[in-house]
């Protein structure tokens, strides 16, 4: 059997051509939010942006999408805080009214409430994401900017589940949170949750003064994931190789062998230790792990920000193109903007990344790669690995 071919087997591939159509579409209807975090990708302020999309271009922007045919992309709506728009189940409705599957990612505030959670999904939205980046309030509220906001977090993770929404919450992984991933895989075990996304930090926005994980440090958490995902379903943002750590474990597991098997750190042998000791005596959910699955920036994935400019993803600004301008279409921008294009073929990316055997199944943060090089085409550098046909050109 081919590796890939193995690949296959435990990481989900998109049925249709993602260069033809989108798996995802995220719009930020707005950057206004009442809170401050440290990280914020979009450096959000608090009132509404004049030049924000509008009611009637965001429904354009619907039809548009849905103009991509069966099966048609999941669109999440986030911020900011999408709770600032007023017209924000109208437009989650008209979505829901084409056929698009409405997703929500609002911030924990005091607009969740369950008056407004019960008109989301009266409209049609089916999922919702809330971040929790700490297992106390002492670390996400320090994160976060405001005191109160992890238990309004752990509130509205209620006020969600009850609404009959799937929830998701999104924890950011830098190195004042890691020591905290066991206890908050314990919270979120308690709260119910319907997928755990694991996000690593790109220095974009305010999240530049944050510090990252070192490449060895990431894969201890890659691994530590693997380890976890029967118990809770996991994905990564910007963490592009843990599918290649999934398909590598799979391999090993084959030939008896676990997370032993591979050079893992300090970090790993804390946070292993750690969770057993946090779930110790817990009853434990058992189920097949969730396979990741295989998308990339402008590959199935791609961003529309508050005034209508398409990105690969939030955190790499590169402009494709605009919804606003006469004469094209988002359809257009996502299947010819150059820059998608370019992301799509990873054989032509540059470093150890173009020649990694799991470049097709991985394809690395191109999020992580501009940061740190200006070259989103540029290898990953938060990977650790080194390809063979790497290592023996540097012979």
């Amino acid at each position: 059997m081919s590796s890939l071919q193995a690949d296959r087997r435990v990481v989900r591939q998109i049925r249709h051509d993602v260069s033809e159509r989108p798996f995802i579409v995220i719009w930020e209807v707005t950057r206004a939010c009442q809170l401050a975090c440290a990280h914020c990708r979009a450096e959000a302020i608090h009132q509404r942006n004049p030049l924000e999309l509008s009611t009637t271009e965001g429904k354009a922007l619907f039809d548009d999408i849905a103009g991509f045919g069966k099966p048609y992309p999941i669109v999440i709506l986030t911020g900011g805080d999408p709770f600032e728009r007023e017209d924000l189940a109208e437009l989650t409705a008209y979505g829901h009214s084409l056929g698009l599957h409405m997703a929500l990612s609002p911030s924990a505030t005091p607009n969740v409430t369950a008056e407004r959670l019960a008109a989301m999904r009266e409209a049609g939205a089916s999922a919702m994401s809330l971040s929790l980046d700490g297992a106390t309030p002492a670390v996400h509220d320090a994160f976060r900017g405001f005191g109160g906001t992890w238990q309004r977090t752990i509130d509205s993770a209620g006020l969600i589940n009850n609404a009959g929404f799937r929830l998701q919450v999104n924890s950011t992984v830098t190195s004042r949170t890691v020591a905290e991933l066991p206890e908050l895989l314990a919270l979120l075990l308690d709260l119910k949750v319907h997928l755990w996304s694991l996000f690593f930090l790109v220095p974009t926005g305010r999240g530049k003064a944050l510090e990252a994980l070192s490449p060895d440090q990431v894969e201890d958490v890659l691994h530590w994931m693997v380890d976890i995902s029967h118990t809770m379903p996991v994905k990564t943002t910007e963490a592009q190789h843990y599918r290649r750590v999934v398909v590598q474990r799979a391999a090993a597991e084959k030939e008896g062998h676990g997370a032993e098997a591979f050079a893992t750190g300090q970090l790993y042998a804390a946070l292993t230790q750690r969770t057993s000791e946090v779930l110790a005596g817990r009853k434990l959910p058992t189920r097949p792990a969730r396979p990741p699955i295989d998308t990339n920036s402008g590959r199935g994935f791609v961003f529309v920000d508050h005034q209508g400019w398409v990105y690969p993803s939030g955190f790499l600004p590169q402009r494709a193109g605009n919804v606003r301008d006469e004469g094209t279409t988002f359809r257009e921008i996502y299947r010819e903007a150059p820059i998608l294009k370019a992301l799509r073929d990873p054989d032509h990316f540059a470093g150890k990344c173009g020649v990694c055997e799991f470049n097709q199944v991985c394809g690395g943060s191109r999020s992580h790669a501009y940061a740190v090089t200006g070259d989103p085409l540029a290898s990953d550098p938060t990977c650790a690995y080194l390809p063979p046909r790497w290592r023996e050109a540097a012979v």
